[in-house]
């Protein structure tokens, strides 16, 4: 069903672009209604418009406030052109029928990037716009609703391919696109006043989010995806790629998981390597290049085709290394030139600069068929004065600062997690298993293909307490000479027992740090 447009009622914050339809509308004669600014923007460029105060006979009052929640207005946009009350009820009104809205907001998601004022805030949580727009949208089947400047060309496109008309399936189409963004703008206020009270699990949670990108797939080629933005500043994600292909799913589900292990590290120069979601090589060390050898060094195979993130800035050495071996991705804080030229030889490596990117979210969302869990993020290690010596050998002032690094990665290995490590690097992982003994064998199996010589004396990490000594055993057997672990087993004692035969350490941390 076709619906002339006779009158259009244009009321925008952002007045960029408003000559396309302008010119569209003018050529059919449509009568133009406006406020405010738009109207005097309408009127420079040429066009003539009656002013919404002059079309309702009610001056705006209350510093703009009200302007458009007005009676004429409303039921212009509402009333159902097929019903012979409504119609009856209009006329005796000598209330006209609105055949096309098109409404921006108040810029409430740049207001909040930039100000603090709470006041200033408050005044762009726009009123009368997402009244219109919902009234509109309800109303598709007599109605066009606008809400996007980058729909002006399809606008005039439908307008000038329907003689002045407008298609249902169109209106339908927009009317959706319009709930969509009323639904986002107030989910950015609800989640404002959550974030502004403090209010972390809200009754009713909503999830706002503007299409980044579409992806090419998603995890495998038959899975269809795009990438989303859930932040106030919506217009990039803080990663700058500078080379090589398309970032794919499987792309940003390693960076997201690297970006989250190098913010651990704060102020130590450090490495990370990701593949499928785990970590498989982590090294902190002064020299860049000595943290990036380390890094690989732990699992080279593993490594192949992963996800490398670095936080300093990638020279040519590094660069020579990086361009003999096949990575998917790699993060860094800048390249220099040479280096970044020397990159850009492989077409299909990405190449991406995290100067700009910053963590902002301090909860985690899971999503399932018709629910999700939302979580606060495992940002704490251990706190050192609850760590309690269990072994008759205590561990050095040095050797604590291990033992935190590498409980520190557990933290970001799937579950059950142990990881092995020397001098601040991992040397074994293992990932993802029901049983801790097997994660404790893949470990050890990881770093004896690797690096044998350096599990004597080396670190085990677990993410949770050993529920049998077994595990523990294998360790210690190895070479493994410090444990650290939750505890909290009904076995401990067994277990401390163990390490104590075997002059071990060990520490309990009363922290678990499952990851599943």
């Amino acid at each position: 069903m076709k619906q002339k447009i006779k009158t259009a009622l244009i009321s925008v914050s952002d007045k960029e672009n408003l000559s396309i339809i302008l010119k569209t509308l003018n050529k059919y004669k449509v009568k133009i209604i406006s406020s405010g600014g738009t109207y005097k923007s309408i009127k420079q460029l040429g066009y003539h418009c009656t002013e919404v105060s002059a079309y309702t006979g009610f001056k705006e009052m209350l510093d703009g406030r009200v302007k458009t929640l007005h009676p004429k207005i409303h039921a212009g946009i509402l009333h159902d052109r097929s019903n012979k009350k409504h119609t009856q009820e209009m006329t005796k009104q000598k209330f006209p029928s609105l055949d096309l809205i098109i409404v921006n907001f108040y810029p409430f998601q740049k207001i909040i990037t930039n100000s603090k004022n709470d006041k200033e805030i408050i005044e762009n949580i726009d009123i009368g716009g997402p009244t219109m727009v919902r009234a509109a949208a309800k109303n598709f089947k007599n109605v066009l609703i606008v809400t996007n400047k980058s729909d002006y060309y399809d606008l005039a496109n439908e307008i000038e391919k329907n003689n002045g008309k407008t298609t249902l399936n169109f209106r339908e189409y927009m009317s959706s696109k319009a709930f969509g963004l009323t639904a986002y703008y107030d989910s950015m206020i609800a989640n404002w006043f959550n974030q502004k009270l403090n209010i972390k699990f809200p009754e009713r949670k909503t999830i706002f989010g503007r299409r980044f990108k579409k992806l090419r797939y998603g995890e495998n080629p038959h899975q269809k995806s795009s990438l989303y933005i859930n932040d106030y500043n919506d217009k990039g994600t803080g990663l700058d790629q500078l080379g090589g292909k398309d970032l794919s799913y499987n792309n940003y589900n390693d960076i997201f998981t690297s970006l989250e292990i190098l913010a651990s590290f704060k102020k130590n120069t450090a490495t990370v390597i990701v593949k499928h979601a785990n970590p498989c090589g982590v090294s902190i060390n002064k020299s860049p290049i000595v943290s990036f050898n380390n890094a690989f060094a732990c699992d080279p195979i593993s490594a192949f085709g992963g996800v490398i993130a670095c936080n300093f800035k990638i020279n040519k050495v590094i660069a020579l290394k990086l361009n003999k071996k096949f990575i998917e991705v790699i993060l860094a804080k800048g390249f220099e030139k040479d280096a970044l030229n020397i990159l850009k030889q492989k077409k299909n490596l990405r190449i991406v600069d995290i100067s700009k990117y910053k963590q902002k979210k301090q909860t985690s969302i899971k999503a399932f068929d018709g629910s999700f869990l939302l979580q606060e993020k495992d940002k704490s290690i251990f706190n050192k004065r609850d760590l309690k010596f269990v072994t008759k050998n205590k561990p050095t002032l040095l050797e604590l600062k291990e033992i935190e690094f590498a409980f520190n990665i557990a933290k970001y290995v799937k579950s059950n997690a142990i990881v092995l490590t020397n001098n601040f690097s991992t040397i074994g992982i293992g990932a993802g298993q029901p049983s801790r003994l097997d994660s404790c064998k893949i470990a050890l199996q990881k770093a004896k293909l690797f690096q044998a010589s350096k599990i004597k004396n080396s670190i085990a990490s677990s993410d949770a307490f050993f529920p049998f000594a077994d595990g523990v055993l294998s360790l210690i057997s190895a070479g493994v000479r410090i444990i650290v672990q939750p505890g909290g087993s009904i076995r401990d004692q067994e277990i401390v027992s163990v390490a104590n035969k075997a002059k071990a350490k060990m520490v309990f941390t009363g922290v678990r740090h499952f990851n599943h």
